[in-house]
Protein backbone atom coordinates (compact mmCIF):
# COMPACT_ATOMS: atom_id res chain seq x y z
CA UNK A 1 0.00 0.00 0.00
CA UNK A 2 1.35 3.43 -0.94
CA UNK A 3 2.14 5.79 1.93
CA UNK A 4 1.27 9.47 1.63
CA UNK A 5 4.44 11.15 2.85
CA UNK A 6 2.59 14.42 3.36
CA UNK A 7 0.62 12.87 6.21
CA UNK A 8 3.88 12.40 8.12
CA UNK A 9 5.65 15.61 7.12
CA UNK A 10 6.59 17.81 10.04
CA UNK A 11 4.87 21.19 9.91
CA UNK A 12 7.11 24.23 9.65
CA UNK A 13 7.54 26.29 12.82
CA UNK A 14 5.68 29.60 12.68
CA UNK A 15 6.53 33.14 13.74
CA UNK A 16 4.22 36.10 14.26
CA UNK A 17 5.29 39.59 13.16
CA UNK A 18 3.64 42.24 15.34
CA UNK A 19 4.11 45.76 13.94
CA UNK A 20 1.72 48.05 15.81
CA UNK A 21 2.85 51.68 16.19
CA UNK A 22 1.10 54.08 18.58
CA UNK A 23 1.97 57.71 17.94
CA UNK A 24 2.48 60.16 15.13
CA UNK A 25 5.57 58.59 13.56
CA UNK A 26 5.31 55.43 11.47
CA UNK A 27 8.19 53.53 9.88
CA UNK A 28 7.68 53.45 6.13
CA UNK A 29 10.23 50.63 5.87
CA UNK A 30 7.97 48.14 7.68
CA UNK A 31 6.27 46.62 4.57
CA UNK A 32 9.70 46.05 3.02
CA UNK A 33 10.91 44.43 6.24
CA UNK A 34 7.84 42.16 6.42
CA UNK A 35 8.34 41.00 2.84
CA UNK A 36 12.00 40.29 3.55
CA UNK A 37 11.18 38.18 6.61
CA UNK A 38 8.47 36.27 4.71
CA UNK A 39 11.07 35.48 2.04
CA UNK A 40 13.54 34.33 4.72
CA UNK A 41 10.82 32.01 5.99
CA UNK A 42 10.21 30.59 2.53
CA UNK A 43 13.93 29.96 2.11
CA UNK A 44 14.48 28.52 5.59
CA UNK A 45 11.37 26.46 6.32
CA UNK A 46 9.42 28.62 8.73
CA UNK A 47 6.02 30.23 8.20
CA UNK A 48 5.18 33.86 8.90
CA UNK A 49 1.95 35.50 10.06
CA UNK A 50 1.59 39.26 10.52
CA UNK A 51 -0.66 41.54 12.57
CA UNK A 52 -1.11 44.99 14.04
CA UNK A 53 -4.06 43.78 16.11
CA UNK A 54 -3.15 43.26 19.76
CA UNK A 55 -6.36 41.24 20.21
CA UNK A 56 -4.44 38.40 18.57
CA UNK A 57 -2.44 38.14 21.80
CA UNK A 58 -4.51 35.33 23.25
CA UNK A 59 -3.13 32.23 24.93
CA UNK A 60 -4.64 29.96 22.29
CA UNK A 61 -3.29 31.98 19.37
CA UNK A 62 0.24 32.57 20.67
CA UNK A 63 0.86 28.91 21.48
CA UNK A 64 1.11 28.13 17.75
CA UNK A 65 4.18 30.35 17.33
CA UNK A 66 7.82 29.49 18.01
CA UNK A 67 8.65 33.21 18.19
CA UNK A 68 6.95 36.60 18.16
CA UNK A 69 8.72 39.41 16.31
CA UNK A 70 8.14 42.99 17.47
CA UNK A 71 9.00 44.79 14.23
CA UNK A 72 9.20 48.59 14.51
CA UNK A 73 6.65 48.63 17.29
CA UNK A 74 6.29 51.94 19.11
CA UNK A 75 4.44 53.15 22.17
CA UNK A 76 1.94 51.33 24.40
CA UNK A 77 0.94 48.47 22.09
CA UNK A 78 -0.60 45.92 24.50
CA UNK A 79 -3.39 46.20 27.06
CA UNK A 80 -2.83 44.83 30.58
CA UNK A 81 -4.49 41.47 29.91
CA UNK A 82 -2.56 41.08 26.64
CA UNK A 83 0.67 41.83 28.49
CA UNK A 84 -0.03 39.02 30.95
CA UNK A 85 -0.78 36.59 28.13
CA UNK A 86 2.44 37.51 26.32
CA UNK A 87 4.40 37.18 29.56
CA UNK A 88 2.92 33.70 29.99
CA UNK A 89 3.94 32.82 26.44
CA UNK A 90 7.57 33.70 27.22
CA UNK A 91 7.37 31.95 30.61
CA UNK A 92 6.42 28.74 28.79
CA UNK A 93 9.44 28.83 26.48
CA UNK A 94 8.38 31.23 23.75
CA UNK A 95 10.82 33.27 21.70
CA UNK A 96 11.02 37.03 21.19
CA UNK A 97 12.69 39.03 18.43
CA UNK A 98 12.89 42.81 18.65
CA UNK A 99 13.83 44.79 15.56
CA UNK A 100 14.77 48.49 15.58
CA UNK A 101 12.11 50.50 17.47
CA UNK A 102 11.03 47.52 19.57
CA UNK A 103 13.08 49.33 22.25
CA UNK A 104 10.85 52.39 21.78
CA UNK A 105 7.91 50.36 23.07
CA UNK A 106 6.07 49.83 26.38
CA UNK A 107 8.14 52.21 28.52
CA UNK A 108 5.77 51.74 31.46
CA UNK A 109 6.02 47.94 31.43
CA UNK A 110 9.21 47.03 33.27
CA UNK A 111 9.02 43.32 32.39
CA UNK A 112 9.00 44.15 28.69
CA UNK A 113 11.99 46.44 29.12
CA UNK A 114 13.96 43.62 30.68
CA UNK A 115 12.85 41.25 27.90
CA UNK A 116 13.82 43.52 24.99
CA UNK A 117 16.97 44.48 26.90
CA UNK A 118 17.06 48.28 26.70
CA UNK A 119 14.99 51.41 26.16
CA UNK A 120 15.60 53.82 23.29
CA UNK A 121 16.62 57.39 24.09
CA UNK A 122 17.42 59.18 20.81
CA UNK A 123 19.35 58.90 17.55
CA UNK A 124 21.45 61.03 15.17
CA UNK A 125 20.87 61.19 11.42
CA UNK A 126 21.24 58.06 9.29
CA UNK A 127 24.94 57.61 8.49
CA UNK A 128 27.72 55.10 7.99
CA UNK A 129 29.43 53.61 11.05
CA UNK A 130 31.76 50.78 12.02
CA UNK A 131 30.46 47.80 14.00
CA UNK A 132 32.43 45.12 15.80
CA UNK A 133 31.22 41.57 16.34
CA UNK A 134 31.64 40.66 20.02
CA UNK A 135 30.37 37.07 19.79
CA UNK A 136 31.00 35.53 16.35
CA UNK A 137 29.59 32.13 17.34
CA UNK A 138 25.94 33.02 17.93
CA UNK A 139 23.48 32.22 15.15
CA UNK A 140 22.90 35.87 14.30
CA UNK A 141 26.60 36.68 13.91
CA UNK A 142 28.03 33.53 12.34
CA UNK A 143 29.64 34.44 9.02
CA UNK A 144 29.56 38.19 9.59
CA UNK A 145 32.79 40.19 9.23
CA UNK A 146 34.37 40.91 12.60
CA UNK A 147 34.57 44.56 11.55
CA UNK A 148 31.33 45.45 9.78
CA UNK A 149 30.81 48.82 8.11
CA UNK A 150 27.26 49.77 7.18
CA UNK A 151 24.77 52.63 7.08
CA UNK A 152 21.71 52.81 9.35
CA UNK A 153 19.98 54.82 12.06
CA UNK A 154 22.06 54.28 15.19
CA UNK A 155 20.16 54.30 18.47
CA UNK A 156 21.36 55.67 21.77
CA UNK A 157 19.82 53.94 24.78
CA UNK A 158 18.77 55.40 28.10
CA UNK A 159 18.75 52.12 30.02
CA UNK A 160 20.07 48.57 29.61
CA UNK A 161 19.29 45.26 31.25
CA UNK A 162 22.61 44.14 32.74
CA UNK A 163 21.82 40.52 31.83
CA UNK A 164 21.91 40.94 28.05
CA UNK A 165 24.75 39.31 26.11
CA UNK A 166 26.31 41.68 23.59
CA UNK A 167 26.56 40.46 20.00
CA UNK A 168 27.43 43.62 18.06
CA UNK A 169 28.80 46.94 19.33
CA UNK A 170 29.27 50.22 17.47
CA UNK A 171 32.44 52.31 17.46
CA UNK A 172 31.22 55.74 18.55
CA UNK A 173 34.30 57.36 17.04
CA UNK A 174 33.27 56.15 13.58
CA UNK A 175 30.16 58.35 13.35
CA UNK A 176 28.61 61.50 14.82
CA UNK A 177 26.05 61.46 17.60
CA UNK A 178 26.84 58.40 19.69
CA UNK A 179 25.99 58.99 23.36
CA UNK A 180 26.48 55.68 25.17
CA UNK A 181 30.29 55.67 25.27
CA UNK A 182 32.52 52.69 25.93
CA UNK A 183 30.87 49.54 24.66
CA UNK A 184 27.77 50.73 22.84
CA UNK A 185 25.75 47.62 21.96
CA UNK A 186 23.56 47.52 18.86
CA UNK A 187 22.50 43.87 19.01
CA UNK A 188 22.21 41.34 21.83
CA UNK A 189 20.44 38.23 23.11
CA UNK A 190 19.66 36.51 26.39
CA UNK A 191 17.61 33.81 28.06
CA UNK A 192 14.82 35.54 29.93
CA UNK A 193 12.08 34.38 32.28
CA UNK A 194 11.70 30.97 30.64
CA UNK A 195 12.12 32.08 27.03
CA UNK A 196 14.67 33.45 24.55
CA UNK A 197 15.10 37.04 23.35
CA UNK A 198 17.10 38.56 20.51
CA UNK A 199 17.26 42.25 19.60
CA UNK A 200 18.90 44.34 16.91
CA UNK A 201 18.67 48.12 16.68
CA UNK A 202 19.48 47.94 12.98
CA UNK A 203 16.90 47.90 10.20
CA UNK A 204 15.65 51.47 9.80
CA UNK A 205 16.50 51.86 6.12
CA UNK A 206 14.96 50.29 3.01
CA UNK A 207 18.46 49.33 1.88
CA UNK A 208 18.96 47.20 4.99
CA UNK A 209 16.50 44.58 3.75
CA UNK A 210 18.46 44.10 0.53
CA UNK A 211 21.77 43.55 2.36
CA UNK A 212 22.70 39.84 2.49
CA UNK A 213 24.72 40.30 5.70
CA UNK A 214 21.93 42.13 7.50
CA UNK A 215 19.39 39.52 6.39
CA UNK A 216 21.75 36.81 7.66
CA UNK A 217 21.87 38.64 11.01
CA UNK A 218 18.07 38.83 11.19
CA UNK A 219 17.64 35.19 10.17
CA UNK A 220 20.03 34.00 12.86
CA UNK A 221 18.18 36.03 15.49
CA UNK A 222 14.85 34.54 14.44
CA UNK A 223 16.27 31.03 14.45
CA UNK A 224 17.72 31.55 17.93
CA UNK A 225 14.38 32.81 19.21
CA UNK A 226 12.62 29.82 17.66
CA UNK A 227 14.92 27.54 19.60
CA UNK A 228 17.58 26.59 17.09
CA UNK A 229 21.03 26.00 18.54
CA UNK A 230 24.36 27.02 17.06
CA UNK A 231 25.03 23.34 16.21
CA UNK A 232 21.88 23.38 14.00
CA UNK A 233 19.83 21.40 16.46
CA UNK A 234 16.28 22.71 16.81
CA UNK A 235 13.98 22.60 19.80
CA UNK A 236 11.33 24.87 18.29
CA UNK A 237 7.94 24.53 19.92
Amino acid sequence: MAVNARLYAKANPKVLIFFKEVGEYHHTVTPTAINAIIKLGEQNAFDVDTTTNAENFTEENLKQYSAVIFLNTEGDVLEDDQQEIFKGYINHGGGFVGIHSATDTEFEWNWYGRLVGAYYKNHPDVQAATLKIVDPNQLSTQGLPLVWKRTDEWYNFGWYNDDIKFLVVIEEGSYAGGRNGGEHPISWYHSFDGGRAFYTAMGHTEESYAEPLFLKHILGGIEYAMGKKANNQSNAR
